[in-house]
């Protein structure tokens, strides 16, 4: 008995036949037939009846079926398995996100069960990401909001409202919050057109008939924090977003909620591969053993 005729023997059965045998397997089928014939000649037993152009399996062969299941069913779990330790080895993972912090929870403990994957991480707005992960110049996102198109695979990391931001030394630094028309008449300090947290705060205050017109416009949230904690004005930001600096004060808004969802998301037919995926439920994974 050898390996290649008891695979012959598998691929006919669960193909229905040895046409189909043979085109799963890039063999011819008179390569197939003869395999099958070897197995049985050798055992001395009959595994399909053949009548005509309709194979079907003989009491015996129905036996063997369940072992060769069993026997393929390991083999390919092995073959994932090798598969999986090749390309979360030495592979290179491309991350591309809005905001960094929202990667610190699982950035640590992905690295220490995948020590040989180099992981790059750039910055850009929503625009950006899409881009990039469209282009297929970046495989993992992190951006300000649920995308609403199918062809993405999307984990919501959290929902957080939009808050204003000075330096300590700034007026508005005191108050407890300020309002839409109160911000408007500020100095804003806002990032490009293409900002999520940007646009959105300027839909709510054009629904309510204000205008948020920046003083100062910069590229990447390091850049407007550096500008605003120079006392040169005031930012917004989300607020899971504005981490820590003993340089500024956040400032709640208030008369609206204007919340930000905050989502990872990798195009579908990436999330198939190894290295995509394992990320993918690292990340979830953690997101459930978080404390609500």
């Amino acid at each position: 008995m050898r390996y290649v005729q008891l695979r012959a023997f598998h691929y006919v059965a669960i193909h229905g036949g040895f046409s189909r045998a043979a085109e799963a397997l890039s063999l011819t089928q008179p390569a197939v037939s003869d395999q099958v014939r070897k197995l049985e000649a050798e055992y001395d037993v009959l595994l399909f009846n053949r009548q005509k152009k309709q194979i079907t399996l003989t009491e015996f062969g129905k036996k063997l079926l369940e072992v060769t299941h069993r026997m393929f069913d390991v083999e390919d779990q092995a073959h994932v398995l090798l598969s999986e330790s090749r390309a979360l080895s030495s592979a290179k993972l491309r991350i591309i996100a809005d905001s960094v912090q929202h990667l610190n929870p699982v950035l640590g403990p992905f690295r220490e069960k995948y020590p040989g994957v180099f992981i790059s991480v750039s910055t850009g707005n929503t625009t950006e990401i899409v881009d990039k992960l469209c282009s297929y110049e970046a495989d993992i996102g992190v951006l300000g909001e649920i995308p609403e198109s199918r062809e993405f695979d999307v984990i919501k990391l959290s929902s957080t409202p939009i808050i204003a931001f000075a330096a300590k030394d700034n007026p508005a630094a005191k108050l407890d919050s300020i309002s839409l028309k109160q911000l408007a008449r500020q100095p804003l300090v806002l990032r490009e057109k293409g900002s999520k947290t940007r646009h959105k705060l300027e839909q709510i205050a054009e629904s309510e008939g204000i205008t948020l017109t920046p003083t100062i416009e910069a590229v990447g949230r390091e850049a407007i924090r550096e500008i605003v904690a120079s006392g040169a004005g005031i930012g917004i930001v989300s607020e899971a977003e504005f981490g820590h600096d003993e340089r500024l004060c956040k400032i709640p808004i208030s008369g609206c909620k204007p919340l930000m969802d905050e989502a990872l998301i990798c195009l579908k037919e990436r999330g198939k591969g190894n290295l995509v995926s394992a990320f993918m439920k690292m990340t979830r994974e953690q997101l459930e053993a978080a404390p609500a």
